[in-house]
């Protein structure tokens, strides 16, 4: 980076490091970057978008260096809107890069682990359009959600249902359609059960 000038500047909203709460990969440490600015307007989203600091891709990569950990999960708001391949290059040697998307967007190349986490209005043929094989799904539900069928969606390595809270009827709700489809498992937000960030 010595004499560049560095082009890339991404909305931040925050950079903290924790344990990965849900899905696959619960329990596993890793620095979080969430930007900032989605293409969905969802009710129980946890970022406040307008809320945002401009870093340069510099500025990021020293800021999650300070915790010496390898994984490096990008997460919003919805990432693929600011990432793109010339900028995860910056940050391919140094990290395993993971991303939380909501698919309505290709992944750029440099993303090692792809967890798609579908919204109630996102398009099917959309999210098969733009990934054939994910890690990952990860499908946010309230009770009398309509789940979709595993048989429309992309393939993915794991599928999961995850109540949008800790309420009783929406785990309720998730433990009886799993009972009934197998194929699905159960991923609670273990970081909001264990009151950590």
């Amino acid at each position: 980076m010595c004499g560049m000038k560095d082009i890339n500047r991404l909305k931040v909203n925050e950079i903290f490091y924790s344990i990965q709460g849900e899905g696959a990969n619960a329990g596993m440490p890793a620095v979080f970057v969430r930007l900032s600015g989605c293409n969905l307007n969802c009710a129980f989203c946890d970022t406040k978008h307008e809320e945002y600091t401009e870093m340069t891709t510099y500025e990021i990569n020293r800021e999650v260096g300070k915790y010496g950990c390898g994984n490096l999960i990008w997460t919003g708001g919805e990432p693929t809107l600011q990432l793109t391949e010339d900028i995860l290059k910056q940050f391919k040697w140094q990290y395993r890069n993971l991303i939380e998307t909501n698919g309505t967007n290709k992944i750029p190349l440099g993303i090692d682990y792809v967890s798609l986490s579908p919204k109630v209005d996102t398009n099917i043929s959309t999210l098969r359009k733009n990934h054939l094989l994910v890690n990952e799904i990860r499908i946010p539900v309230e009770k009398d959600y309509v789940i979709p069928s595993i048989a429309y969606l992309p393939r993915a390595e794991n599928y999961y249902l995850s109540p949008i809270d800790a309420s009783q009827e929406n785990i309720d709700y998730c433990l009886e359609y799993i009972k009934e489809n197998p194929q699905w498992r159960l991923s609670v937000q273990l970081h909001k059960l264990l009151n950590i960030k």
